[in-house]
């Protein structure tokens, strides 16, 4: 997560969308950057609701702005399937070493996620809170062009990405009546990244 304090914007981390690249990129320039733990650098909008908006209220600061990219949701399943396939991970209950995509994408669609599928949800990370904290601008991963423009806008700068944390190549092969279950068990997820191509 970035904090951009005078510019009133806060960039959340959503998993798997390219933000090491942009943290890389952006660090410098951020008035504050959480790298850790996890569960703090990735904090979805319910957690930046309860520790970080109450903080920014108490230096004075009504609103910041919060800014979020979004996967389009077999692309983003991709990039979680070959990063568990990564040897560090053999061995360990959330590796994806010896399996297919499809197989992945099914036990993601499951109620009960086993370890290696259970990576969460791109529409809980964003979800909006009682108290109105929300999103105000969301970008497509796959229309850098756009993000880039209103970070450089907003900022004031001139952004030059490095490639980061990038996963193994695996074959990304689903089934049509995989992806027809992905698509009606995740349905807030694929409209959500539709969403996010009206945005910004």
């Amino acid at each position: 997560m970035l904090v951009f304090w005078k510019q009133r914007l806060v960039m959340l981390a959503v998993p798997k969308t390219g933000t090491s690249a942009y943290e890389a990129a952006l660090g410098p320039h951020a008035s504050m950057t959480v790298l850790d733990p996890p569960e703090l650098k990735h904090a979805p909008v319910y957690r930046y609701n309860r520790f970080f908006r109450p903080m920014f209220e108490k230096m004075g600061v009504e609103h910041m702005d919060v800014l979020a990219v979004i996967r389009e949701p077999v692309s983003w399943l991709g990039s979680w399937y070959r990063y568990r396939q990564r040897p560090f991970l053999n061995g360990k209950p959330t590796s994806t070493a010896g399996m297919d995509f499809d197989a992945f994408v099914q036990a993601y669609c499951q109620g009960d996620r086993p370890p290696f599928a259970n990576v969460g949800s791109q529409s809980k990370f964003v979800e909006p809170r009682p108290n109105g904290t929300a999103v105000s601008h969301l970008f497509q991963y796959e229309d850098q062009a756009r993000l880039i423009g209103f970070l450089e806008h907003r900022l004031g700068l001139t952004l030059d990405l490095p490639r980061e944390n990038i996963s193994p190549r695996a074959a990304l092969d689903l089934a049509s009546d995989t992806e027809a279950k992905l698509r009606r068990k995740c349905a807030e997820d694929f409209a959500l990244w539709d969403r996010a191509g009206q945005h910004g």
